[in-house]
């Protein structure tokens, strides 16, 4: 037989090498009606490409979210057509609030059947487009090595995100003659811009005659694999440093220079002081509202520096002084290797006073607080303490996402996974399981609420066949927290459909045969989170904690960045 008859195969044959040549080695998906032949050719590949059976499509883009924000490759999934492709819009739109590098291979109807409102079609193309990087519909089996490589070049070069291609039902099934295709260029396609030697030198200028320079590190640190860069940048100049939601395992919590976390409920000295700096630099982050509070306020005073992949976000939210294009990793050491050595000593001192007043007011209630029942955050201590500070942590959406976030501690790099742009209830069970197939050697910690607990409960069933280590530590206020938080604060506590009734969740876990405790008072909870820790496999714990707890500090709605609230 000779070589070419031998590569003469099935479009969904040529889909498994095409990802093979690509170096996935796992799946997230569920199969469907204009999915099967795909299905049929997986079946022959199980030694090489691992698919994992999620229990909705929706699970299966949030699992392989979580599988590329830990991993740093690409995640995919694989659907099918109609409802199986819808369900993946969540995710999808997920992915591109949030840069991360997912393809999404859903099946569709023949292309003799398109536009005919046949079975499960749906225009997945015209509705994915606006919310991934690129959308595609594979019409012809040939375009299968094309489509898949282009694909991947596009989901994780420059400023990740998602990719969709819509696979045609027919071309699955016609044959093609097979060859690996590398695609490593797209005409008008500029993912990494070439750095301005001229704004190195501004930057490095401004720096180097700041009294007051902030930095603040967003989630492109971690994207770019630029920590390292980025101690040494902050290191030499003695720059403070603060972190978004999203880039905070991107600089260790115990660094001297780490002054804490940014934004609404982020850290007192941080955000005060954004409004007291007169240099600003920003490095891969993008001035996210939640970030900024009120942009008519926010960092008036100071010149700001922008450190960014994409053009796209210079000037968009707030306007730069410089703007140092291209990837950090470069431009970071670029600007370094121009700077004089510094301390800064009275400004870093002042990070010291905030600290000071917001440990007094709220740090040390909430981890040592003197009611009976348990706090959101001393829970999360706890689990930190006993995993030394070197877990990952996968949050949902809501108080147990800012308190986790505040109160858990990092040390490793890629160590935080949640939802930042989207805020996505029911993130973080499925998230936590890609999680833990993309870092196999980390124990992978998930903090939910009880309402996003709920949100897909289904995927419990992923976690049991699977035996996913997935520790869940479900903090139960019997409430939808966050919501009632601001019902309290902003609509005179009338608690509109918050509160919640809930199942007894130790009985959902045993019907799972997951291992379960319930945890109400803080003389057991060590020794609960122990039990967790030290159990192989999945386990959940089910904090029971005060009901009306509130993340503070805060700064309100509309606010300016330096008008926070440390109560109630």
């Amino acid at each position: 037989m000779s070589n070419e008859t031998k590569n003469f195969i099935t479009g969904a044959e040529a889909l498994m090498r095409s990802l093979e040549a690509q170096g996935v080695d796992t799946l997230f998906g569920y199969p469907g009606g204009s999915i099967m032949p795909v299905f049929d050719a997986l079946y022959d590949h199980r030694d090489r490409l691992k698919h994992i059976l999620v229990r909705h499509e929706q699970g299966a883009t949030h699992a392989a979210q979580g599988y590329a924000r830990v991993s740093g490759k690409v995640g995919v999934c694989l659907v099918t057509s109609g409802p199986g492709a819808t369900n993946t819009i969540t995710g999808i739109a997920d992915a591109m609030m949030d840069s991360t590098p997912v393809v999404v291979i859903a099946g569709q109807v023949g292309t003799g059947f398109l536009g005919t409102d046949a079975f499960q079609e749906v225009d997945l193309v015209g509705i994915t487009q606006p919310i991934s990087k690129w959308s595609y519909q594979i019409r012809r089996a040939e375009d299968v090595p094309w489509a898949v490589a282009r694909a991947f070049y596009i989901a994780r070069s420059g400023r990740p995100g998602p990719v969709v291609l819509d696979f045609a039902k027919n071309a699955q099934t016609d044959k093609m003659a097979y060859a690996p295709v590398k695609v490593d260029y797209i005409r008008s396609y500029l993912p990494v811009p070439e750095p301005d030697e001229e704004a190195i030198r501004q930057a490095a200028d401004l720096i180097n005659n700041a009294q007051r320079p902030l930095v603040l590190v967003g989630q492109g640190v971690e994207l770019g694999n630029a920590q390292a860069e980025l101690r040494a940048f902050i290191e030499k100049a003695g720059l403070p440093a603060a972190r978004t939601l999203l880039g905070l395992s991107a600089l260790p919590t115990a660094h001297p220079l780490n002054k804490g976390m940014l934004g609404m409920h982020g850290n007192l000295g941080p955000n005060i002081n954004t409004n007291k700096c007169d240099v600003l630099i920003a490095v891969g982050m993008r001035f996210d509202d939640r970030v900024t509070g009120n942009v008519n306020t926010y960092a008036k005073q100071a010149q700001i520096i922008h450190f960014d992949i994409d053009p796209a976000e210079i000037d968009k939210n707030i306007k730069a002084d410089v703007a140092v294009l291209g990837d950090c990793k470069q431009t970071l050491p670029a600007v370094t290797a121009l700077l004089k050595p510094a301390k800064h000593e009275d400004w870093l001192q002042s990070f010291h006073t905030y600290e000071e007043v917001e440990t007094e007011k709220v740090i040390r209630p909430e981890l040592q607080p003197s009611g009976d029942m348990l706090s959101m955050g001393e829970v999360v201590r706890a689990v930190s303490d006993a995993t030394h500070d070197e877990a990952i942590l996968v949050t949902d959406v809501g108080q147990n996402q800012m308190m986790s976030a505040r109160y858990f501690r990092y040390k490793e790099p890629r160590s935080i996974v949640t939802s930042g742009g989207l805020g996505t209830m029911g993130f973080g069970m499925p998230a936590a399981i890609g999680a833990t197939f993309g870092r196999p050697d980390r124990t992978v910690c998930v903090f939910m609420g009880d309402g996003g607990f709920q949100m897909n409960l289904q995927e419990l069933g992923t976690i049991m066949e699977q035996q996913a280590p997935v520790k869940m530590i479900m903090l139960n206020n019997n409430f939808l927290g966050n919501v009632r938080q601001w019902q309290a604060m902003f609509f005179n506590r009338r608690y509109s459909f918050t509160p919640m009734l809930n199942p007894d969740y130790l009985q959902i876990a045993a019907a799972y045969g997951i291992p379960a405790r319930r945890v109400m008072t803080r003389e057991e909870l060590r020794e609960a989170v122990n039990e967790m820790l030290s159990t192989d496999g999945p386990f959940l714990l089910e904090a029971c904690v005060v009901e009306e707890g509130n993340v503070l500090p805060m700064t309100p709605p509309g606010g300016s960045v330096n008008q926070m609230l440390l109560e109630c």
